[in-house]
Parts: C-alpha cells; sequence; structure tokens
C-alpha cells in the first residue's frame, strides 16, 4: 500500500508499514492465545484479554480498527449506531468504548453521556471534526481521550493502550490511605465514593482521579501540564483537557462554583485548600 494513502471514506490513514493484518481464519486461534503461548512478557499467561467495544457506523473503518486491536490481543466486539452501541455496553461491560461521533440515531455525544451517567468506563471519541467546541463537549461529558480523523490505526491502538493504563494505574494508586476530608467533603480512596454534606456526589472516573490527586497534595499548585501527566498521564495534550474537568468539580464539589473554597485558581494551574 503506498506512503500516505487514505481510505476515501474510512478516515483512516495508512502507511506503507500500516497494511492492515490480515483477519484470521475460522476456526484459527484467537491473536490473545497466540500470545499467551508464546508467553509475550507484557501480558501475564492468567489475564484475560481487555475487552474493547468499538461504536462506529463506518464498516471499512470499524473492521481496520478491530482487526488491529484483536492483532494486539483484545477482545473485540462491533456495534454501529448509538442505541446498540449504549445497550451493548451496560451488558457486555467492556474495559474500553471506542466511539465514532456522527452516529445514525442518537450521536456519539449523547451516547457518552448516557454511558457515563452509569458507569465509568473509559471512552476513546472519534471524529471527524475538528473544531475545538467539540473536542471540549466530549471531555465534558466525560470521554477519556480525543482522537480526529484520519487518524492512524497503530495511533489509535496505542491510545486504547495508553488509557487502559491510566485507568489501572489510577486504580491501585487510589486505593492508598484513609479517606480525604475538606469541610463538608469527604473522599473515600478505596471505595471510590465521594461526599458532600453527607450526600453523594456522582463522579466521573477521571474528575474522581483528579479530585483524590489534588486532595492528597493540599495547598500545593499544579499547573495544568503537571496535572496532564499526574492524573492523565499524558507527557503532552490539550491544556483545555484540565480546565473543563475543573470546571465540572467545581460545580460538584464547590457550594458556589463561580466563587470555590476548595479548588481555587493559582497562576497557570490550580490548588486545593482544605
Amino acid at each position: 500500500m503506498p506512503i500516505g494513502y487514505r481510505s476515501r471514506n474510512s478516515g483512516l490513514r495508512l502507511t506503507d508499514r500500516e497494511t492492515p493484518p490480515l483477519e484470521p481464519s475460522r476456526g484459527a486461534p484467537h491473536p490473545y492465545a497466540r500470545r499467551v503461548e508464546s508467553g509475550w512478557p507484557d501480558e501475564p499467561n492468567d489475564v484475560e484479554p481487555r475487552r474493547v467495544l468499538i461504536v462506529e457506523d463506518d464498516p471499512n473503518l470499524s473492521d481496520v480498527v478491530e482487526r488491529y486491536l484483536r492483532r494486539d490481543g483484545f477482545d473485540v466486539e462491533l456495534t454501529n449506531n448509538g442505541e446498540s452501541g449504549v445497550e451493548r455496553a451496560l451488558e457486555w461491560l467492556p474495559d474500553l468504548v471506542v466511539l465514532d461521533i456522527m452516529l445514525p440515531g442518537i450521536d456519539g455525544f449523547e451516547v457518552c453521556r448516557r454511558l457515563r451517567a452509569e458507569t465509568p468506563i473509559p471512552i476513546v471519541m472519534l471524529t471527524a471534526r475538528t473544531d475545538e467546541d467539540d473536542r471540549v463537549l466530549g471531555l465534558e461529558l466525560g470521554a477519556d481521550d480525543y482522537v480526529t480523523k484520519p487518524f492512524s490505526p497503530r495511533e489509535l491502538t496505542a491510545r486504547v493502550r495508553a488509557v487502559l493504563r491510566r485507568s489501572a494505574g489510577a486504580v491501585s494508586g487510589m486505593a492508598e490511605g484513609s479517606p480525604l476530608r475538606a469541610g463538608s467533603l469527604e473522599v473515600d480512596p478505596v471505595a471510590h465514593e465521594a461526599r458532600r454534606a453527607g450526600l453523594p456526589i456522582h463522579l466521573t472516573a477521571r474528575e474522581f482521579e483528579l479530585l483524590v490527586h489534588l486532595m492528597r497534595h493540599p495547598r500545593r499548585a499544579f499547573d495544568r501540564a503537571e496535572l496532564l501527566e499526574s492524573v492523565w498521564g499524558w507527557t503532552y495534550g490539550d491544556a483545555a483537557t484540565v480546565t473543563v474537568h475543573v470546571r465540572r468539580l467545581r460545580t460538584k464539589i464547590e457550594d458556589d462554583a463561580s466563587a470555590p473554597r476548595h479548588l481555587v485558581t493559582v497562576a497557570g494551574g490550580y490548588r486545593f485548600e482544605p
């Protein structure tokens, strides 16, 4: 395949090094089984493959992405519209959802909104749009990453792995220590619960991780780049990601989000006041 070839309708960007892997024939061992048999060092032999649900109406794109993810050891399912995406995600409970924005029926934003109301499953959103407002909306709704078409399937696979690593690392890290308290706010990292004045607060997984990180370092100022690396695991990225999550947190933990008492703004970043 020539360098720089792009499927006209799929939104994929393929190079001569990124020829889609051949799909295993029926009856052939699952790619993950071959990884276990070969004893790949990064996957313990008794670990089940991570589940990824792809919600995408373009069959060319979803087919190529599925092949790459399966080749990398993931258990993959496909669905091609928003309603079935929500239904299958809540039934199958995948480890991550790859979610297109432009879908028939309900769009990806609504799918993300519905999933976030029920579960903290990580979400990587796909879009052909480049408008910053769309990226911000996706992040506000709780998406963990955002990939713009055309994209490389290898890059998407790497991003899926990165999001899963961040999620696993955040869970293990948050399990340390006693509940955190500040005024009427109480956060239990072990139980993954947050309460204000005794009432439960609904936080997305990333909002919870950000709040725990800041509460564990009271009165310490973090710039946005530090928070991106510490909470998201990104060494580079859009600082608007942090801004959006802080804004959403304030509406949930502060008495007055416009005059925050706990989550205050400092030059270039934020600080938590107990």
